[in-house]
Parts: C-alpha cells; structure tokens; sequence
C-alpha cells in the first residue's frame, strides 16, 4: 500500500492562481471543470447485488446532475467506483488507487467492515465521505469528516424494537398483546449481532423472557433445521442478517414455521426477492424490513427515481441502496450549492483540496439551516456525529399467501 497524502504540486499550483473552486484536484485542463467523487463496493461476490445498486444509482444521479449543468458555478461531478468484494484489504487499495485518480470526497464503501478501513484512510488524508449503506456505527465515530444516509445498526435494531412494542403492545397484564415472538441472529457476524443487541436492549425483563432467541453461526448457517423447529409456533420472527441466509431459512423452514408468521428483517434483507435461485413466492409467511425505501413507488420523486433507474438498469438490481446512493449523490450537490451561495469565494476558477472540501461540506451538515428531501426521506438532517435522521417504515416483499 502506497502512502497516500495531500497532491502537494497540484494544490501549490492552485495557491499560486489564488483561487479557490469546486474543481479537481489537478489544475488545469479538464479536470477544473469537475469535482471528483469515489467510492468502493463489492461488485462482484456474494454482495454483489448491493455494491451494484450502490453504483447504478450514484452514477444515474450524476448523469442527472451533469445533464442539467452540473453545480450552481456548472462545474459537473465525476465519479468512480472500484470493486472491493467485500474485502477490507481490497477497500484499502481502492482508496489509493482512487486518490490518485483524483478523488475528493467520497461515498465511502457499501458495506461495513471495508469501510471501517476505508475509512481510517480517509481520515488520515481528512477526506469527507457519506456513506449510503455502511451501516455500522463505528463507521462514523472518532471522525468527524463520516456521515451516513442509511441508518446505523443501533439504529435499525432499536427501529425494529419500536415497531415491535406498536404491534404487539405489552401492559401490565399482557406481554406483546399475547403474541408469540422470536428472534434469530447470526452470533459471529457483527452486522448481526450488533443489530439484535441494539434490537434487545430496547425491553423489560420481562419482554426479554418472552422472546424465544436462537441463533446461528457462519459454519452451521446451511442447516436451520434445529432453528426452525424451535420457532415454529412464533408470530413474528426478528431476523437481523443478510438475505442470502434469510432465503435458506425460509426456504427449510416451509411446512414447519406457522404459514401466519412474520418475517421481519432489516436492511440485509433488501434484495431477498431478486435472489437468484430463490422464489419468494414459494413462501406462505410475510416478509417484510424496516427500511427508508418504497421500490413500488409511483409518484413523487421515489416515482421519479423508481421509472428512471429501471429505465436504465432494470428492476434486478432497485433497492434501498441504490435509492440511498443516488440521494448520496444529490445531497452532496445541495451542500456545495449552499456553500457556494453562502460563500461566493468558492465561484471562481481553481482547485480544492481534499481538506478544503471536506472543511466546507461538514460545515454544511452540520449547520442548523441544512436540510435535504430525496427518494430516502423527506427534511433529513444530520448530527455532528455523522448519524442521519429521518423516518424509517416497515416494507412488504411479501404478503402472507
């Protein structure tokens, strides 16, 4: 891995110009008429379906962009997006390969672990990312330049609690309304884990007592035979990891898991019904997530965005990533816009450095008076802590048969 580091020959020819813009990090030529943006995912792998969604709406936002003329001063976006795989040591080497491409802020990496590297990276060299779809909590802590469009892990388990205690109230005579609940997590797997322990922390003792917990690990997550014997007379079934287990779950447990019970996931389980080799249709159970996202949308700007990334990428890969990519992608062009209208210094021809520019867009987020409506959430805001706050619902994959 190749030291990575301020491009000191392009920003001292900046300073010579003395001028200061939204522009690459090289002066001159092309580049000053662009903003460059990166990021890393896995686009191929068993997390494919995620990395490429992450992609395809990040780039189809960047056309958009750039087809109306770009930024407020009609500097456009470019952006680049390397596999990963998954892998943090790949994410690492992207995020070297992508600074000397140019990269000066960034969307991070699209799933936890790789961007829990990346970022240590970025904030090495104080680059500013946000990530759509990293949804560990440690992606954002310790540094003050990681922000988030999706919900963190504590987030969503907590999310999921609530939703819980409105379906199923409890009082002082009645637990859950009388409803049988169960929970399976994967007890190796920190996505997992951290979204149940966040998901249980939210209950009394006695709520805690009857909820019938069973988990898995990676080497016994082929055979659920045990689980789903256990489970079978749940109403609702917490399931707080990735979908292509989710699928092998539902799929042994046909026949045994009462045909009225809920699966209720969380963000792992955007995609469960595009899964190759997997008929949801075949599932008598609901199936449902807390998400930010309506792939059914029909009107208003979730309408909008639903027709123009099936026009162009088809419905395989539409899901609450790619959506938060592509809001990613425009929450970024509203913050330089105020920027630049707060501050008509940033107007004139030039560079930016990676430090300028995440200096300028974290005092954007984190001022009082910013705001952003997209596909994802209407007024969503942000802490100083890089946490996202907007309203989440519960999505139906798939009615009970």
């Amino acid at each position: 891995m190749k030291k990575t580091g301020m491009k000191v020959a392009a920003f001292a020819a900046a300073a010579l110009m003395g001028t200061m813009a939204f522009a690459g990090c090289n002066a001159g030529g092309d580049k000053d008429k662009y903003v460059y943006l990166g990021a890393s995912g896995p686009l191929t792998g068993g997390a494919a379906l995620y990395g490429v969604a992450v992609r395809n709406g990040a780039q189809l936002a960047v056309d958009e962009i750039n087809a109306a003329g770009g930024l407020s001063n009609k500097v456009k976006f470019k952006f680049n997006m390397l596999d990963d795989e998954h892998n943090k040591d790949k994410a690492a080497s992207n995020y070297s390969s992508l600074y000397d491409w140019g990269m000066q802020f960034s969307l991070g990496c699209v799933t936890s672990t790789p961007c829990l590297e990346f970022k240590e990276y970025a904030k090495n060299d104080k680059l500013f990312f946000l990530t759509p779809s990293a949804t560990n909590d440690d992606v954002i802590k310790n540094y003050d330049g990681a922000y988030q469009m999706c919900f963190s892990d504590s987030g969503q388990g907590t999310g999921a609690a609530l939703l819980v205690e409105e379906l199923y109230p409890s009082d002082d005579s009645t637990i859950f309304a009388g409803a049988k609940l169960g929970a399976l997590y994967k007890s190796d797997d920190a996505y997992s884990s951290g979204l149940f322990n966040n998901f249980w922390a939210e209950f009394s003792a006695e709520q805690k007592a009857a909820i019938n917990v069973q988990t898995f690990t990676g080497a016994t997550s082929t055979d659920f035979s045990t689980q789903a014997n256990a489970l079978k007379d749940c109403d609702f079934i917490f399931m707080p990891f990735y979908y292509e287990e989710a699928s092998t779950f539902m799929a042994q447990a046909k026949g045994i898991v009462k045909n009225d019970a809920i699966y209720f996931g969380c963000d792992g389980f955007d995609g469960i019904d595009q899964q190759e080799g997997f008929d949801i249709s075949t599932i008598p159970q609901e199936v449902s997530y807390l998400s930010h996202f309506n792939s059914g949308a029909t009107e208003g700007v979730a309408g909008d965005f639903v027709r123009n990334y099936t026009a162009k990428y088809g419905a395989t890969t539409l899901n609450q990533f790619g959506a938060s990519a592509y809001d990613c992608v425009y929450a970024l062009k509203d913050a330089l816009n105020k920027a630049m209208k707060d501050d008509k210094e940033l107007n004139v021809d030039g560079n930016l450095s990676v430090k300028q520019m995440s200096d300028i867009l974290k005092g954007v987020f984190q001022s009082s008076d910013f705001s952003f409506s997209g596909v994802t959430g209407t007024d969503v805001t942000w802490g100083n802590d890089g946490s996202v706050s907007k309203s989440a619902v519960k999505y139906i994959v798939k009615n009970k048969s």
